[in-house]
């Protein structure tokens, strides 16, 4: 029998977000493992206590710089749509689906004026890889993730090893790149 389905994308579904996200997913072992609430420490004499507005969770904008340092998001934009459609970021994060995800506007904010002049994101950084290597996840030399495994057509018996460096600081770099890139595509003053 020739059968379709109904128009469903308009349906109220109950969902339960860590349903969502597999159990072998790379950010439920770093979230297992890492306890990010050093974080608010760290940052805790940067925000006022009893002025200003509500700031946005500094543990959710640290988490999103993680996220995009650690998947290769070289731009605040794009972070901010990718966590949008990505349920695995999202429960990363602890946002759920109806949260609104923040404007990468204030991702770039906080860098460039609140954490300005400060070792902040390094500091972070190297916390972050410090638990790791307690907890065995990485080494001195060797960065363990979670890949998509290639058959590729090659040597086995002629290959070159390398060591890579990167440091925070490339990646603070590659973001402010591309704010200036989209400020003149979209003809804003840089």
């Amino acid at each position: 029998m020739f059968n379709t389905r109904e128009n469903t994308q308009n349906e109220v579904e109950f969902i339960v977000i860590d349903d969502l996200v597999p159990e072998n997913h790379l950010l439920r072992k770093i979230d297992k493992y890492i306890d990010f609430s050093f974080i608010l420490e760290k940052v805790k004499p940067y925000y006022c206590e009893d002025n200003g507005r509500p700031s946005i969770d500094p543990l959710v904008l640290f988490k999103m710089m993680f996220v995009g340092y650690l998947y290769g998001i070289r731009s605040e934009r794009q972070l901010e749509e990718e966590i949008k459609m990505n349920i695995a970021y999202r429960w990363f994060l602890g946002l759920k689906l109806s949260d609104r995800v923040p404007h990468h506007s204030t991702i770039s904010w906080n860098r460039r004026t609140r954490y300005a002049e400060t070792n902040i994101f390094q500091e972070i950084f190297d916390e972050i890889v410090f638990q790791a290597m307690e907890h065995r996840m990485v080494g001195g030399r060797v960065l363990f993730t979670d890949s998509t495994h290639l058959k590729a057509n090659a040597n086995k018996h002629k290959f070159t090893r390398e060591t890579v460096e990167v440091e925070t600081r490339d990646y603070i770099e590659d973001l402010n790149k591309a704010i200036e890139q989209d400020r003149k595509d979209h003809g804003k003053k840089l």
